[in-house]
């Protein structure tokens, strides 16, 4: 009879802790829109990432990543968004900040033709004059990086945004990637003035960002010859970022192939372990994505392939 007793209680007991183990490792509800950012996930079981665009302490708008857990474009979108607001519970990684104002409330997302019409609430207009450029760039990057997607425009109570809230400086009413990102003028005259996005690298707090910057600048020579300069000079203009592209690397010839632009480098593209460090593929990857209407970079040295790089591999 006490056997019994005793095994009742002992079975009873490990029941007990079995199931409070359980409960404890089911996610919280209330954090599950947590930003997760600087992701590799496995786009399997329906999840996948998407790169938004979060504020740094220097003012950049730095290259992060969700996680995507629908198929449906207007969803996606919204999530999307929904990253991108102010909130008092929001925790993003390394310091990074959310750009759309607290309490700014989706009215309406529209998907047709290729264009994502977004009507705000009026707390959309309580942006900081410092932080409205980098507000809509955020958005406008960060819905493009979808794919399908060709352009964003701006509704506030279901009226055309035709002008910065603050400034009123004038906006088209579709925008793309063409306004440009973390602008940065570097010229001394109006001749032969060149817009150039080169993806440098932040590390805060141990963790490697990307960092997208469009340049102007005087010169005409092809974009990736000077995207190559840029990453790979010893002195960077932009504080705190960085490249890994040894200052030795050349590239000494590029094509254009079937949808593909093949950069052929010398040996000083690999590191001290001969191999290519990600963070130079990315960078350049990125940078070219960017800069030229092609779907994947082919990497060579001396003019034997060593990586290829797709667009939809890196979003």
């Amino acid at each position: 009879m006490l056997r019994t007793t005793a095994l009742r209680k002992i079975f009873i007991t490990t029941l007990t802790m079995f199931i409070l183990l359980v409960v404890f490792s089911i996610p919280n509800a209330e954090n599950s829109n947590i930003l997760k950012t600087n992701l590799e996930i496995d786009a399997t079981g329906g999840l996948s990432t998407n790169s938004i665009y979060l504020l740094n302490k220097d003012g950049y708008l730095v290259k992060s990543k969700i996680v995507l857990d629908t198929s449906d474009k207007k969803e996606q979108i919204a999530k999307i968004i929904n990253n991108l607001i102010i909130r008092e519970d929001s925790k993003f990684s390394n310091g990074l900040m959310a750009t759309i104002p607290e309490n700014t409330k989706i009215r309406e997302i529209i998907y047709a033709n290729e264009i994502v019409t977004i009507d705000f609430s009026k707390d959309f207009l309580k942006v900081d004059v410092s932080h409205e450029k980098q507000m809509i760039t955020s958005i406008v990057y960060s819905i493009i990086e979808l794919g399908e997607v060709k352009g964003v425009s701006f509704l506030v109570e279901g009226e055309s945004l035709l002008e910065y809230p603050n400034t009123h400086e004038k906006l088209p009413s579709v925008l793309d990637k063409g306004i440009g990102i973390n602008k940065k003028y570097v010229v001394n005259s109006r001749d032969n003035i060149s817009k150039v996005v080169v993806y440098y690298l932040e590390d805060i707090d141990d963790s490697i960002y990307y960092v997208p910057v469009t340049k102007y600048i005087n010169d005409d020579r092809d974009k990736i010859k000077i995207i190559v300069e840029e990453l790979s000079t010893n002195y960077i203009y932009e504080n705190n970022l960085m490249s890994f592209l040894d200052s030795k690397a050349k590239l000494l010839d590029y094509r254009e192939e079937n949808n593909t632009l093949i950069l052929n480098f010398n040996d000083y593209l690999f590191d001290y372990n001969d191999k290519v460090l990600e963070e130079v593929l990315y960078s350049i990857s990125y940078s070219v994505f960017d800069n030229y209407e092609v779907d994947m970079v082919m990497f060579e040295v001396n003019n034997k392939e060593v990586e290829q790089i797709s667009r939809y591999d890196i979003k």
